[in-house]
């Protein structure tokens, strides 16, 4: 008779990186899927079990139903459910869902064996760099809004109240895959795809970037966290990210050349301008580009990943700067539909066509 497969538990399990980590692992684990009821569904790789992590009860249900169903043994626990927007605001929903919502899931853990507990940050606790430097775990901790004040606090959680469970807190870089799906990215192709004023406008400087990483490398630093388990620490941080940081101003240029075929400038405007101009907009157009947004553009994300080639034998094997040509050709091959899995609304001469 076979042995009895480990059980790995994926909050947020219908998300980006959620849906592809379950079908990543179904080969070799049974998988349950906690996340909210309603589309878009968990894979059906998984057992899905609905859960509304701002209630104690939803989450006392849930954890009946995984143990009556999957028994009391964890092989690893991977927290990615969250809440984040990008207005800016501080929003009660970073409180309930973010950190309510993993003290819910680490009080009813405490009735099962649980071999690992995985934690999705993200690499914004981090202060930001110059051009030159690189960020690594032991790098100063300056959240700058809401999302990642709460990623920073939920981890500190995790540190004061895990018990014996070991902890890997993976501090992640923006997530893209080759549709695109990353909320930055798909707005910098659509102001120069619809030729937007706005995509020819940046406040901060050109030469400076934010470090991002595949989904595809992103599914494989959780995977092996996973499989590595009893070799990590009771409690590691991790940075998972690309080692190259593409500038603003390369991103620019190299959208501008895939698009247009030609040179697409740039120029930079004062920052009181551009925040004047953002805090216009956004009473008149809500648009993607927010005025706290202004404030935040020369900062410079670059990691240094030696902790994790180290300890997760990870290394990416994509990068974004390949990637574009895929994004873009998508774009071209089914406007529509790279509108919509972006999150975009259509132009109005794409959504006649369509």
């Amino acid at each position: 008779m076979p042995e009895p497969r480990e059980k790995i538990l994926v909050t947020g399990s219908s998300g980006l990186i959620g849906s592809a980590l379950v079908r990543s692992l179904a080969a070799d684990f049974d998988l349950i899927g906690l996340d909210r009821e309603g589309p878009p569904h968990p894979p059906r790789e998984a057992d899905w079990v609905f859960v509304d992590l701002t209630s104690d009860e939803s989450v006392q249900n849930a954890f009946t139903h995984v143990r009556l169903y999957h028994g009391p043994r964890i092989a690893s626990v991977v927290h990615l459910a969250a809440y984040y927007d990008f207005s800016g605001a501080p929003s009660r929903k970073y409180e309930d869902v973010t950190i309510g919502g993993t003290e819910r899931l680490l009080r009813e853990l405490e009735r099962f064996e649980v071999g690992q507990f995985i934690f999705s940050s993200t690499m914004l606790v981090h202060a930001p760099c110059r051009p030159g430097e690189r960020i690594d775990e032991t790098w100063p901790l300056q959240p700058k809004w809401a999302y990642p004040q709460s990623k920073l606090r939920t981890e500190e959680l995790l540190e004061r109240e895990r018990g014996a469970v070991p902890v890997a807190v993976l501090r992640i870089a923006g997530v893209y895959d080759d549709l695109c799906r990353s909320i930055p990215i798909a707005r910098q192709i659509q102001r120069i795809c619809e030729g937007r004023l706005t995509g020819r406008l940046f406040p901060g400087d050109p030469s400076h970037g934010q470090a991002f990483v595949h989904l595809d490398d992103a599914v494989d630093a959780i995977r092996r966290a996973v499989a590595r388990r009893r070799e990590l620490g009771p409690f590691e941080t991790l940075l998972v990210g690309e080692s190259e940081t593409v500038s603003y101003g390369d991103l620019q240029r190299e959208i501008g050349r895939l698009l247009r075929g030609k040179e697409w400038s740039t120029w930079r405007v004062p920052r009181p301008l551009a925040k004047a101009a953002a805090w216009l907009q956004d009473r008149v157009a809500d648009p993607f580009i927010k005025p706290w947004m202004i404030d935040l553009a020369d900062d410079h994300y670059a990691l240094d990943l030696r902790r994790a080639r180290e300890r997760l034998v990870w290394e990416p094997r994509r990068s974004l700067r390949e990637t574009l040509p895929r994004m873009i050709r998508a774009l071209r091959e089914d406007p529509i539909t790279w509108y919509r899995r972006n999150g975009l609304d259509l132009p109005r001469w794409l959504a006649r066509a369509g």
